[in-house]
């Protein structure tokens, strides 16, 4: 484990190799699961603000069900997640002409429309935070429609907080980030 400021890191961010393999996968990880993606308290009223902006990159039943429940939903446990259509698939989901998962808040924010790029969650998946008193824990999710991306991260020789260098910045800031990097360096000497 790698403690940096209230933050203990998995090993894995330095020795998973991992690379998004959309091809393979189909963003998966959007439309697969038994809840929404996590979201941050602070990110409800990002999403609320900027919804206008996403609404017309979304698909019908996407809109429809954020009309209906909200921006935000809750998991088994009580935390706030994306609202689900169909009890599965993300409502901001889109999908490409070759079936290929994708983010209307994310496509938003592309098109210059939105200023909320995504969840940090989706972001920084597979990584996963949880949250304890006085620290995160910042931990590797493995979860099996990820093979595709754990092939390609060896093959391309790309470890995981490298692949999630813009996320992991976003999270908790380039000096945590330089951290990170310092000590996994470290590590591997």
């Amino acid at each position: 484990m790698i403690a940096i400021d209230d933050t203990i890191n998995s090993d894995d961010l330095g020795s998973v190799c991992f690379v998004c393999d959309l091809a393979a996968c189909k963003g998966a990880c959007c439309v697969e699961g038994d809840a929404g993606a996590p979201l941050d308290e602070s990110e409800i009223s990002e999403l609320e603000d900027n919804f206008d902006y996403v609404k017309p990159f979304m698909r019908p039943i996407g809109i429809e069900v954020v009309e209906q429940l909200g921006v935000f939903d809750y998991d088994a446990s009580g935390h706030y997640v994306t609202p689900l259509v169909n009890g599965a698939e993300c409502a901001f989901v889109i999908f490409t002409d070759d079936g290929i998962a994708s983010c209307a808040i994310e496509k938003a924010w592309e098109a210059g429309k939105s200023k909320f790029r995504k969840p940090v969650s989706c972001h920084l998946y597979p990584v996963r935070i949880s949250r304890y008193n006085e620290f995160d824990a910042v931990n590797y999710h493995e979860w099996h429609i990820c093979k595709p991306a754990l092939k390609h991260g060896k093959k391309l020789g790309v470890p995981l907080y490298i692949f999630l260098k813009v996320p992991l910045i976003r999270k908790y800031g380039a000096e945590w980030y330089k951290k990170l990097c310092d000590s996994i360096e470290i590590k591997e000497k």
